[in-house]
């Protein structure tokens, strides 16, 4: 009764209005799990392939028609009568019809579409949540969120060069309050830019994105929104960022334009962490250099990585071979997690386990182009990450994922991560 009787795909909006995948899996018992699949702006270059149709008549070329008949047909055929609660086999399946690396025939965001619908039927099914249907009683507890506040980089039309600044409530003892703390900041940090006769316009994923005298001036903003909230920085609540240097490495340099340019080298740049470091209560940099500057990130993580959490994003990509290079290098002590960077659940959950087996943190994360469906905060839960980014306590798509974790709370009360998986 648990097997799939039909897979429907279509095309819907995410946050940012571009197209994207929306897939419904029905069983022969009549339940159906739905899910929709995400998009990033700032895309590693070792991602998975996002298929988009590249028509410039329809959506900009945006459009992912061509996905969507993929999971209609070639996937829709050969997962018919697939026992959905198999999910280890059913993205096997997945990965074996696409036949690439990069998920480049069907497409990592038509893959993605089935498997995390697949699951939620699984899920809808067996009369459990999926953070339990994929952690089962292994799960311990809620992840401390980290918090989009100041927007930058590929996220805004501003001119910082950090492209997200965040806060992490972590030092409090249910995510609930974390959450509140986290939301009192955030309308604090409004009323002192409006108050400085700044915009509030915010960016991609909710933080506030004016312009700034320099790429520092945020991080001394965010200490006074802390404050002036009530609240302790350093105690009750981090800092932390996601440079997403890639973004800014240009011929072997790290070029910073705010506040005037500078063509720095990897240690170069790391100093500057290190400063900031001395300064602020930061626990995470993510991104800290370009994706493929191994040589740099080891020296980063040779000099930081006993400070505070390093963050890979664009070098591993939610990749268990590039994660293994790292582990092998000394690069990194953590790794993001996104789902949409490798194409099925399997291939995120063997991701994790690699990283948990080697000693690095993992933090669930969004992307900058989001719909309402709030798996990763399940996935969050399941695998005890300790951690999830899913951008400011502002706009629908952002909000779904916090206050599905207000949920769970409630429902199981599991304890909050708080400091206990952070690096400082």
């Amino acid at each position: 009764m648990k097997r799939i009787a039909d897979l429907r795909a279509r095309q819907i909006l995410d946050s940012r209005g571009n197209p994207t995948l929306e897939v419904d899996c029905v069983l022969k018992n009549g339940v159906m799990g739905r899910a929709s699949v995400p998009s990033g702006a700032s895309t590693g270059s070792f991602e998975a392939l996002e298929l988009r149709d590249g028509d410039e008549s329809r959506f900009l070329g945006r459009g992912v028609s061509s996905a969507v008949r993929n999971v209609n047909t070639t996937i829709r055929e050969r997962l018919i009568g697939m026992d959905a609660s198999d999910q280890f086999r059913v993205d096997r399946a997945l990965v074996e019809l696409d036949g690439t690396e990069n998920k480049s025939n069907l497409g990592a965001n038509a893959l993605l579409g089935v498997s995390l619908a697949v699951c939620r039927a699984a899920a809808v099914s067996a009369g459990i949540h999926i953070y339990r249907l994929l952690g089962g009683v292994g799960t311990r507890f809620l992840p401390t969120p980290l918090l989009n506040i100041i927007n930058g980089g590929a996220h805004s039309s501003n001119n910082l060069d950090i492209q997200e600044y965040m806060i992490v409530p972590a030092g409090f003892d249910r995510f609930f309050d974390a959450l509140r703390a986290a939301t009192e900041v955030y309308h604090t940090l409004e009323r002192l830019l409006k108050d400085a006769g700044r915009p509030t316009t915010i960016g991609d994923e909710g933080g506030f994105a004016p312009d700034f005298e320099s790429n520092e001036e945020p991080l001394e903003l965010a200490l006074r929104a802390i404050e002036q909230a009530g609240y302790e920085p350093g105690k009750q609540v981090f800092l932390a960022l996601d440079s997403a240097a890639s973004e800014f490495y240009r011929d072997g340099k790290y070029v910073l334009q705010n506040g005037g340019r500078r063509e720095l080298t990897a240690e170069e740049l790391t100093v500057v962490y290190a400063e900031w470091l001395d300064r602020y209560p930061i626990v995470s940099i993510e991104d800290g250099l370009a994706e493929d500057d191994w040589d740099g990130w080891q020296h980063l993580t040779r000099e930081l990585g006993g400070r505070i959490q390093l963050v890979g994003d664009d070098i591993f990509v939610t990749s268990v071979k590039r994660l293994n290079r790292g582990i092998a290098g000394g690069v990194a002590n953590s790794v993001l997690v996104k789902p949409n960077q490798v194409g099925t659940v399997s291939e995120t959950l063997d991701c994790v386990k690699l990283a948990a087996d080697n000693g690095y943190r993992t933090v669930i994360s969004h992307r900058s182009g989001e719909t309402d469906d709030h798996f990763i905060s399940d996935l969050a839960t399941a695998v005890n990450a300790g951690q999830i980014k899913t951008g400011a306590p502002a706009r629908g798509e952002r909000v779904a994922k916090y206050n599905r974790l207000v949920r769970i709370e409630e429902q199981d009360r599991l304890a909050y991560a708080g400091m206990r998986t952070l690096r400082r």
